[in-house]
């Protein structure tokens, strides 16, 4: 029960699945919240929370199905709050629920703060304290391991502390296994978060955890605080999903807690493992993964100024903080109009090309890169666009084909909507080819007349489809005249890539990211060398 010693082994709970879906926007099926179980314990969390079976049918059959699955290393626990006021726990139909979920854990909530006893139960503070003691005896007594989660601790305390403690010692003396101290409303600061988890450490003889929410932006600091201060629990969801603001980041916290702090926190070696699981919940939650995310995201170790690339090359310690590798990500460098012969240098080399450091060719690529972005260009995102680029500006590439014309008719039609037709006039080595299609929109419609004439001659073209399709205005104060960006995610069996095209007129623009999406999935499957 000692405080910071900088070793030692720190239990994860994930809830994820359960704080984690009262986020806005973030819904999981039960098969989406199962094979983000088999994630998680593959990651090699201590502790899955899955959902409160108490509170709805989707819930209930997670808790049945999880049943089966074999897993490794986490134990899955069913969330639930204490029995209510003035009835005997057994009589209570969540904690049956809780019991018939048949986990070998269980996570109750009770009242910390006395305004909620008051306010929120219309009980008394030793009615509240009996709830308490009544739910943790009982599920103690039906072999359950018990975490007790202290709703609203740190309010409650600096409220009324005599009778937080008061709390969190009816749970102790039931029989709880751990008692989470939980910042509720996350507006507590480091500093008398510390105090307060001190005087809690102080109370009780149980292991403590902490569950901090981010409504103040410190739910991260706050979890390591308390780590330091002596609590030997995070909880917390992947990549902070959770109501509000969100929860504490497990993706930062368990990084900082075992990188920077010593602690263990997932099985050896299993950190490498950290990016591809919060890029996997995202996916899984059908949200954009944020690219500025500390650790996992794909821009925490991303270099774009040429000074800092030179640094990095050299010697990575320079610009970075740890190795991208320890957490399973990887170092990017962006050639933008901030980049020198470094970054070109260096991305060069990434992607297998030799480019002799001041050369003419180099100098002239740099130069071509940054008019382009002047127009508009971005290759940040579009890194197959670059690499075309810089193999088209060394000479080493071929054309698969050439455009001679394309024209688009759109058509509204009375009981089918509108539709867009595309005809092309393309050169492919000595032949021109022909033909058109239809689609939904015009691009579609292009994409489908370009595919159709080239599948002849490059039948792996059928392998590849679109992913993703993004328009940005660039200036708006043009109107209908303004630039636009568009940025095209292709893929395959094997591999996504990223295209670009700038222009005035949106389909000139599509146009550009289109052929390089379909270039270079014919230069990467024919002519590239691995």
């Amino acid at each position: 029960m000692g405080g910071f010693d900088g070793v030692g082994h720190i239990a994860v709970l994930d809830t994820t699945l359960r704080d984690g879906t009262q986020g806005e926007g973030i819904s999981l099926s039960v098969e989406d919240k199962l094979k983000i179980t088999a994630k998680l314990d593959a990651l090699g969390v201590s502790y899955i929370e899955g959902g409160w079976p108490g509170s709805n049918p989707k819930d209930i059959e997670y808790f049945r199905r999880v049943q089966k699955m074999n897993l490794k290393h986490a134990k899955v626990t069913a969330f639930s709050s204490t029995r209510r006021p003035r009835i005997k726990v057994e009589d209570d139909a969540n904690i049956q629920a809780l019991i018939n979920a048949q986990t070998e854990v269980v996570t109750i909530f009770g009242k910390t703060w006395d305004l909620h006893v008051f306010q929120a139960l219309n009980t008394t503070l030793d009615e509240n304290l009996a709830m308490i003691r009544d739910t943790v005896s009982y599920l103690k007594a039906h072999g359950r391991e018990v975490i007790y989660d202290a709703e609203h601790f740190f309010d409650g305390y600096k409220g009324n502390p005599t009778y937080a403690i008061e709390t969190i010692k009816a749970a102790a003396e039931a029989g709880a296994d751990w008692i989470t101290l939980c910042d509720t409303n996350g507006g507590m600061l480091p500093d008398e978060l510390k105090a307060i988890v001190t005087a809690a450490k102080d109370s009780v003889n149980v292991h403590l955890g902490i569950h901090t929410h981010n409504d103040s932006d410190l739910a991260v600091s706050n979890t390591i605080t308390a780590v330091m201060a002596g609590v030997m629990m995070v909880q917390g969801t992947i990549n902070g999903f959770g109501e509000r603001c969100g929860n504490a980041n497990l993706c930062s916290v368990i990084p900082n807690l075992e990188l920077k702090l010593g602690f263990s926190c997932l099985p050896l070696g299993n950190l490498a493992l950290l990016t591809e699981t919060s890029h996997y919940v995202s996916e899984l939650a059908n949200v954009v993964h944020l690219s500025q995310q500390p650790f996992v995201g794909t821009s925490a170790f991303a270099h774009k100024a040429g000074i800092h690339v030179s640094a990095v090359s050299k010697n990575p310690s320079t610009y970075e903080h740890v190795e991208p590798e320890q957490v399973g990500n990887k170092r990017r460098v962006l050639v933008s109009e901030l980049s020198g012969v470094s970054n070109l240098r260096y991305k060069a080399r990434e992607l297998n090309i030799d480019l002799p450091l001041e050369t003419p060719e180099s100098k002239k690529i740099i130069q071509k890169i940054k008019d382009l972005e002047h127009k508009g260009f971005q290759y940040e995102g579009a890194e197959a666009s670059l690499e075309l680029l810089l193999r088209k500006g060394l000479g080493q590439f071929r054309d698969y084909f050439q455009l001679e014309s394309f024209k688009i008719l759109m058509e509204k039609r009375e009981n089918n909507g509108i539709v867009s037709e595309a005809m092309i006039k393309l050169k492919v080595g000595t032949e021109t080819v022909h033909t058109a299609a239809e689609g939904n929109g015009p691009v579609n419609a292009l994409d489908n007349a370009l595919r159709k004439a080239l599948e002849e001659f490059y039948p792996e073209i059928k392998e590849i489809h679109l992913s993703d399709y993004k328009v940005r205005v660039l200036d708006e104060k043009d109107a209908t005249a303004a630039t636009v960006r568009v940025l095209i995610e292709t893929m395959d069996q094997e591999a996504t890539w990223s295209t670009v095209g700038v222009h005035p007129n949106i389909i000139e623009a599509s146009w550009q990211a289109l052929t390089d999406g379909i270039t270079y999935a014919l230069y990467k499957k024919r002519d590239k060398k691995t």
